[in-house]
């Protein structure tokens, strides 16, 4: 289901799609107001046949992870989670933190909840078994090199040097397989027995170090509880939902053990079917994560269990079964993972909505300040400079109330010579957009210049918003393009739109909303032009002026603490530095003398 700007708002699927659209339309089903203002926005639909349920399954899940239609039912933290990979088809295997699981030879744990967990286990592994995680290709590279910090920290045994027989790092990492299955007795008793033999040799930082070792392994095996003895991967599922909220709580067993949990949030309509939000957090948590377990245990019974079976079976490459337990040890866990999923729902319902109302709730007020609908991305640009030296720009990007720092954007200008804000921005604009079109016409995959915003945010009032409109006419593009005026101190007062500027509330969260997406904007403009001027660029300025030569440059760079300063120097001041004399000083006076004409032209033209 599409809206008239072409923006997909509804992805679903049916075996009779007639009846299916039909009740959306029915006056007689309360649908909720969700889905009532859903259907006020649809003007077309697009239609793909498949040829089986699984097909159509499948297509489901591409669809809504593309396209993220804002009628869906969605989960509201769609990252990857991260997994420990042994890589033992290797001839000494090496322990990697892997952000997606291949079917390649390597032996995978997971998931974790956190980069910093499993970088944490591997820093844990090589304290206690000495196993590397460096890149060289072993045994080709035996002896090339010098052993690495680690060997010398021991926390490896620089099988890189041959020091270390090959029988004898498979039985480490034998060791390490058996621990992240759960195996930590082997571990502490060795532990234990090395602090000793160092307390008696009193040998006592070796076996406080031990002794923490001790800790850290206790704390990971408090973790893990084991709650059966089958052995089987499975993941515990359980939901709770308040109105528009909804938390699914996940237990993760692997070989009988808890080896950890998760919680996710997922946006509802009020009034859906339980059963149906756990179905659709299904298709976009394991459509998504590399690892499938050989059973799902759920709470509650969901629509389409049969073919989800057979979807995620194909994807695990081995069956898999969904089941709700009534009665035994799996029906407990269940329970105790719908307590969890309740404990955060309750707990987190009040942060949830601050930060709703920091985020979306934001961008409703600004929507309401300037008459608009649907905005869900918004661009800003800045320009930045050292007396037109090295003039940069700067796209960020805000999708729901939220920076996308994968689609921000840097500009190094080329075509604008000295301080000329608004040629910068016209350069800045129309490169981003021209780039856009030609990707669209291209067919490239969506995502960064392709997608337009639905709102421009420009860092100053009438003279900026005019430059963004002339582009956008000239590439026959139609966004609304809105000014943030400031006062006389430089802080946003209002903003200009349809040619009026629009007073905002100070204390609302639209008006902070506009305000940091201000600051980033400034900032990562910034950010940028301190890298590229560095000391090269900023010698350079000095460089074009006659009679200051490279020790003159750095004794001016030394005395004064900026470019700036130089600039505004007087004679006199500038003969303070011991090796300027009249006429060089008269030079530096001189020549921004002259730049100070050149920009007050620029702007008078203005």
């Amino acid at each position: 289901m599409k809206d008239e700007s072409d923006q997909v708002l509804y992805v679903g699927k049916a075996i009779n799609l007639r009846n299916r659209v039909r009740q959306y339309f029915q006056n007689s089903r309360n649908q909720g107001i969700k889905i009532d203002r859903m259907v006020t926005k649809i003007a077309s639909f697009e239609v793909i046949a498949t040829d089986t349920e699984l097909e159509a399954l499948v297509l489901e899940c591409n669809l809504i992870k593309e396209h993220r239609p804002r009628y869906n039912t969605m989960l509201t933290d769609d990252k990857g989670y991260p997994f420990l990979k042994i890589t033992v088809d290797e001839d000494y295997p090496r322990l990697l933190l892997a952000r997606k699981m291949t079917r390649d030879k390597g032996k995978y744990f997971g998931p974790y909840k956190s980069a910093v967990a499993v970088r944490e286990i591997i820093d844990l592994m090589g304290k206690l078994y000495q196993i590397r995680s460096c890149n060289r290709k072993l045994p080709k590279d035996i002896g090339k090199e010098r052993p690495c910090l680690n060997h010398h920290i021991d926390q490896c045994d620089a099988p890189c040097q041959g020091f270390v027989s090959k029988g004898d790092y498979h039985q480490s990492i034998q060791e390490v397989i058996g621990f992240l299955n759960g195996n930590y007795k082997n571990a502490l008793k060795e532990l234990e027995e090395k602090m000793n033999t160092a307390s008696e040799e009193m040998r006592f930082e070796l076996a406080i170090e031990y002794r923490e070792l001790i800790e850290k392994v206790k704390t990971i095996a408090q973790k893990q509880r084991v709650v059966d003895t089958s052995g089987e991967d499975r993941d515990i599922l359980a939901l709770a939902t308040h109105e528009e909220d909804a938390v699914v709580w996940v237990f993760f067993m692997r070989g009988g053990k808890m080896v950890g949990q998760e919680h996710f949030y997922l946006k509802v309509s009020a009034g859906d079917e339980s059963g149906d939000i756990m179905g659709s957090f299904i298709k976009q948590y394991y459509g998504g994560t590399p690892f499938i377990p050989h059973e799902l245990i759920l709470q509650m019974t969901i629509p389409e269990l049969p073919i989800l079976e057979q979807w995620l079976s194909q994807k695990r490459g081995g069956k898999v079964s969904i089941k709700v337990p009534r009665k035994g040890t799996k029906e407990k866990l269940v329970e105790m993972a719908a307590n969890n999923a309740q404990l955060v729902l309750t707990k987190d319902m009040e942060r949830l909505k601050r930060e709703e109302g920091k985020t979306l709730g934001a961008v409703k007020e600004i929507e309401k300040w300037l008459q608009l609908e649907g905005i869900n991305r918004i661009e800003a640009f800045d320009i930045s400079n050292t007396a037109g030296f090295q003039s940069v720009g700067s796209m960020v990007v805000v999708e729901k109330g939220k920076p996308k720092k994968n689609d921000y954007r840097k500009f190094k200008i080329k075509g604008v010579e000295g301080i000329d804000d608004y040629g910068s921005l016209k350069e800045v604009l129309s490169r981003r957009f021209a780039h856009g079109l030609k990707e669209i016409k291209e067919g490239k995959e969506m995502g960064g210049f392709n997608i337009f915003p639905n709102l421009i945010l420009m860092d100053g009032g009438k003279g900026q918003v005019n430059i963004a409109l002339e582009i956008l006419e000239e590439l026959k593009i139609n966004i609304p393009v809105c000014g943030m005026v400031k006062d006389e101190k430089h802080r946003t007062r209002g903003l200009y739109y349809n040619n009026k500027e629009i007073e905002i509330d100070k204390h609302s969260e639209g008006f902070k909303l506009i305000t940091r997406i201000q600051d980033e904007a400034h900032r990562f403009a910034i950010a940028y032009h301190r890298n590229l001027r560095g000391k090269s660029q900023v010698k350079s300025i000095l460089d074009e002026i006659p009679g200051v030569g490279e020790v003159r440059r750095k004794a001016l760079m030394r005395y004064f603490s900026n470019i700036e300063e130089i600039k505004y120097a007087s004679v006199e001041k500038l003969l303070e530095v011991p090796e300027m004399n009249q006429k060089s000083a008269e030079s530096v006076v001189e020549f921004f003398g002259k730049k100070e004409k050149l920009e007050d032209g620029v702007k008078s033209k203005k």
